[in-house]
Order: structure tokens, then sequence, then C-alpha cells
């Protein structure tokens, strides 16, 4: 039995609803759109710079060419597949796809026009800046910035909800969860405005960047001049000096900030998961939903463990553009050409662990209970703030105690102390009266310090 074309990638297929709108820009589709965009508005700058006797176009003229990109579709895709099954070479599919339209629009007279100049890599850069840009600023950012807001909300609403830390997955000193979240919204946020700042660089300088071809057209052109005006017209950073291809630096640069967003996720996801584990984090039940084809009573933390999987594939595909596209062979090799056809990829599988991560994130409720038990039953962490308060007494002539660090040590370690124990060892401590009724009231519900200050100071 031959089953008809199914998507490999889950990201075509299971995902699709989820990750569909990166489609719009970095797929095949969305790059040869960007590529007619590239080619139309070369056409109309020679035409503003005169080049060659020509006159600029008019109004009427530049919005025919335009609405190439803007009513770019189904039929322009099957066109350009086929001009490419002929052409093997998709670029030049464009160019004659757009030679094609211009006839139709009695521009046949500037005909040669299109891609003037031009080597492949001067539209397929440019294409994918853009492409890759508003796929950033359009689709992963505005999910990654529903990830922080939610979890700076969380932060904010369990400000002041003591709980156990587990330093090394043992029983240390209190926080609470609403700063503990706070600490992942804080270190999202930081990496976000490094991703928000990212440069996008672009080149149009011929085939190994020298303009040759160029001048000996028209010696008298100031071409550097026009090169960077029409980068820069596109809302890319000119980058002057290049090979045939725009180095990817700024790729690179890009790809490893979101893979270092990626890696933060993870923690998050694994940290979270481990508070449901230890019960700190109640699953809210989804009516319909199954955890488990055989326990019925399960409610499995599928969201952050999908998010785990898809944030690792996400990293390595990212790492590995982020180390391959910054080598070429001398002037041009093509090992950049397939690499760069992944990008897609690599935000997508981050997408999806976007999504669920807020999914999961809505999905789950603190159990207080659960974190005043956990809290009541290791009354011992307080042995940090009762030898550190015997080291200020004896530093203030209250107290002469020897080593209060090693006295808690033989008093605490691999112990469990409950609060009679401890209010009997305060009692007979020889320090200062008010020293000893702060260290009598204190409770390792109440030994959380500042968090709560903490999580309340994260930003909304």
């Amino acid at each position: 039995m031959t089953f008809p074309p199914q998507p490999l990638s889950p990201l075509d297929g299971r995902y699709r609803e989820t990750v569909g709108a990166l489609g719009e820009f970095l797929s095949e589709a969305g790059l040869n759109r960007a590529r007619v965009y590239v080619e139309v508005e070369w056409l109309i700058c020679q035409t503003q710079q005169r080049l060659f006797g020509t006159t600029p176009l008019s109004d009427t003229a530049q919005q025919q060419l335009r609405s190439l990109v803007t009513d770019f579709g189904p039929t322009d895709i099957a066109e350009l597949a086929s001009l490419e099954a002929t052409t093997r070479h998709d670029v030049k599919a464009v160019e004659y796809y757009l030679r094609r339209r211009i006839e139709l629009h009695g521009l046949g007279h500037i005909a040669e026009l299109i891609h003037f100049a031009c080597t492949s890599e001067d539209i397929n850069n440019l294409a994918y800046a853009l492409t890759v840009r508003d796929a950033l600023h359009t689709v992963w950012l505005p999910r990654f910035d529903a990830v922080i807001t939610r979890l700076t909300d969380l932060a904010h609403k369990y400000a002041d909800a003591a709980m156990l830390s587990h330093t090394h997955g043992q029983p240390a000193t209190p926080s609470t969860m609403g700063k503990e979240l706070a600490v992942h919204a804080y270190r999202l946020t930081r990496v976000r405005a490094q991703i928000a700042g990212s440069e996008f660089l672009g080149k149009f300088s011929g085939a190994t960047g020298t303009y040759s071809a160029h001048v000996v057209a028209a010696p008298e052109v100031a071409w550097l001049d026009i090169s960077r005006g029409f980068v820069e017209s596109l809302g890319l950073q000119w980058n002057g000096l290049t090979t045939q291809i725009e180095s990817h630096d700024w790729q690179a640069e890009l790809y490893s900030r979101i893979a270092h967003a990626n890696r933060i996720l993870h923690n998050l996801a694994t940290d979270i998961w481990t508070y449901i584990s230890i019960g700190y984090f109640r699953q809210i039940p989804i009516v319909g939903a199954t955890g488990s084809s055989t326990m019925p009573h399960k409610i499995n933390p599928i969201r952050f463990e999908n998010a785990e999987a898809n944030l690792e594939l996400s990293c390595a595909v990212l790492d590995s553009l982020a180390a391959t596209l910054v080598t070429s062979r001398l002037q041009r090799d093509l090992s950049d050409s397939s690499a760069q056809r992944n990008i897609g990829l690599g935000f997508g599988h981050s997408l999806l662990a976007l999504d669920n991560l807020c999914r999961g994130l809505n999905e789950i409720d603190l159990d207080r209970s659960a974190l005043s038990a956990d809290l009541d039953t290791n009354w011992e962490v307080l042995s940090e703030a009762i030898q550190t308060v015997i080291r200020a007494e004896v530093v203030a002539g209250r107290s002469t105690i020897s080593d209060p660090y090693t006295l808690l040590k033989n008093l605490t370690r691999g112990q469990r102390l409950g609060a009679p124990e401890l209010a009997t060892f305060v009692s007979g401590l020889e320090i200062g009266d008010a020293a000893k009724q702060r260290l009598l009231a204190l409770t390792p519900a109440a030994y959380t310090g500042l968090a709560a200050e903490l999580a309340a100071t994260l930003e909304r």
C-alpha cells in the first residue's frame, strides 16, 4: 500500500496549526515572495536613479509592480515551481517570472533592468534578512512575550507564597514561589532585549562584492551610495564589505541568542515539571483529556515535557546554523544555501515549545498547603539563621559562643528537628534577649528575607 504524500516533519503535519504562521515568511513560498519584492524594488530604484536614461516609473506602474508582491499566491507559487523545473535555478526562475509580468504591464522597455548587475546572493541575502526579521517580530517574539507576561503575572500572584528551596535537591533556605518565577522572567526579559535589538544586514554588490559589472556598465555612477540607499530602503543595515555572499554574522548572532533563550525556557520547563512532581503545583484537569491509557488518575505534565523536547530540537538546528553559516570557502560556496532552508525548523520547534509553555503555565495552580507542609517538616533550615545571628551577636559583644557554624552543624546536619527542639536550643543560647526573641519567633515560612519584595520589583 502506498500512502498519498504526507508531511515528513511534524511541524508541517501534527503541529501545523500551532506553527503555521511562520510559513508566511520562512517557507519556500515566503522566500520567493521576498525575492520578488527585492527584484521589484531594485527595478523601481534604478528608474528613480534615472540609470541609463530611464525616467521614474509612474505611481500607477509602481503600484502594478508592487501588487505582484501583495497579491502573491498559489498561482504564482505554482508558476515559479514550473519555471524552476526548467531553469534548475530558483532565483533565475524569479527573474523569468518577472519578465513575463512586466511585459503584461507594458514595461518591456526596462526588462533588462530586472536582476541588473545582480548575483543570486544579492537577492537571496536580502530576502532571507527580510523573512527572518518579519518572522521574528511578527510571530516568534509575540509568543515569547506571552510566556514572559504569564510568568510575570504568576510571579506577582505568588510573591509572598513561602516555599522550601532545594539547592542540590536538598532542603534549603526558604524563598517564595513568586521570587523563583521572577528569576526566570527576568532572565527571559533580558535576553529578549538582545534578540529584539538584533541587526539584519544586507549586501548588494555583485558576484564577488566588488561592483565590477556595475562599474563597467556605468563608471560614472556612485554605486556604493546606491547600494547603501537601496539596502537601507528595505529596512536593513548595509554591509559594504563582503564576498559574493553576505557573511551571515548577523544570523549567527541572532540564532545564538534565540538558542540562549531556548535554554532559559528549558530550565523553566524542568523547574515547573519538578514543582509539579513534588506537589507544589497542581495541574488543572482539562475536560475530556486523558493522562494515561491505563491509569485513569494521571494528569501528566506533557506541556512542559513537549516544550523540553522541542527546545532541544530548536537548539540543535540553530546551533548548527550559527556554527556553519559563518564559513564560506573563498568568495563563495553553496553550503549556506542548503543550511538556510532549515531556518524555519529552528524557529518552528522553538515556537511550538513557547505555545506549550504558555498553555502549561495557564493550566497549573499553586498548592499552598503543600508548600506549608513541606516547610513545617524542615525546621532545620533555620540553622543558617541561628548561626548567622549568633555570629552577629559575637561581633557585637553580646555573646562569647565559639564557632557558631560548627555548633549548628553538629545539631542539625543529617537530622530532622521540629519547632520544640529548636526552641529549646535557642532558649539556652548565650545571646542578647532581642536576638533570642527574634529567633524564637522565626518559622520556616517566615524565613524568606526579601523574596516577596524581589518578586514585586519585576515590571509588568
